[in-house]
């Protein structure tokens, strides 16, 4: 395959790497192209422009993975909406049509769902607008690539750990984790297990369907993580308390349609990747 990667940070290259050690080509599209490993051939690319580098004529799968610039409602509609309208705009422009566009969204989409579980039949319904834009740009590719030989699939990560994402982790080393006085549900992934999604979504045999959720085996009660690291680390339990409101609301995230395509965790649960990622294995990529 010739896999074009529209947008190529930490969880892009990952993706990337992995496609071009499977002997597909792979083009990275992103500002600093220089940045990437030599495995990806690099092209200058401002997704919120609409002046994008020439598709390749042969592209089979395209993976749109960006970044908001800011926290900021504008920040994510520049890159999630415009940013899949430019790259869909490029593709008509040089008359590509790749067999599957993958758009890597959340599971922010989803809201707070008072602890109960969702599935991708959960109705979205988003509390606050990164969800919001999220939802606006996966119906955006669903509704541009209606009708034609193109499938269009949204996989709605949870909070992505790994390699310098070790936002939890720090908490715990400084004493500033908190564990919520209530049980309060979490959803994650590892980097690696997400950019191993991606390449799976890409080149499965089967169609894929529009909609995946990707998420490790576990929702974990945020308490018992924090636990958890405490002790692997070596650091005192921290305390219990208010912990101010939850990041990506209060729910459960079931990921059996993934599993039932064929995929398999390399780290199933936050138990098995936070072990590796205090090992000090695997690099972020810049």
């Amino acid at each position: 395959m010739t896999v074009l990667l529209a947008g190529c940070g930490d969880l892009g290259t990952e993706a990337g790497l992995r496609f071009a050690a499977l002997g597909h080509r792979v083009v990275g599209w992103r500002r600093s192209p220089a940045k990437l490993p030599a495995a990806i051939e690099g092209a200058a690319a401002d997704l919120g422009s609409k002046d994008l580098p020439p598709v390749p004529a042969d592209t089979t799968a395209v993976v749109i993975a960006v970044a908001a610039d800011s926290p900021a409602e504008e920040a994510y509609r520049a890159a999630y909406v415009r940013g899949v309208e430019n790259v869909l705009d490029a593709l008509e422009r040089d008359q590509v049509s790749p067999e599957r566009i993958i758009f890597v969204s959340s599971t922010a989409v989803y809201g707070d769902a008072g602890g109960g579980w969702v599935d991708e039949s959960t109705t979205a319904e988003p509390g606050g607008f990164s969800g919001r834009v999220l939802l606006e740009a996966e119906g955006l590719l669903q509704a541009r690539l209606s009708g034609t030989r193109t499938a269009g699939v949204s996989l709605r990560l949870g909070g992505i750990y790994g390699p310098g994402r070790t936002r939890l982790i720090d908490q715990v080393k400084t004493g500033s984790a908190v564990i919520p006085e209530d049980v309060r549900y979490t959803n994650r992934i590892h980097r690696d297990d997400a950019a191993a999604a991606i390449v799976h979504l890409a080149g499965m045999a089967a169609v894929p369907g529009p909609v995946y959720i990707g998420v490790d085996n576990e929702p974990a009660d945020l308490g018992a993580v924090l636990r958890f690291l405490a002790a692997e680390l070596g650091f005192p339990e921290p305390k219990v308390g208010d912990a101010g409101p939850a990041r990506g609301g209060n729910k459960r995230c079931r990921n059996d349609l993934l599993r039932s395509a064929g995929f398999s965790f390399t780290f199933p649960t936050f138990r098995e990747g936070y072990r590796d990622v205090i090992a000090g294995n695997g690099v972020r990529h810049p």
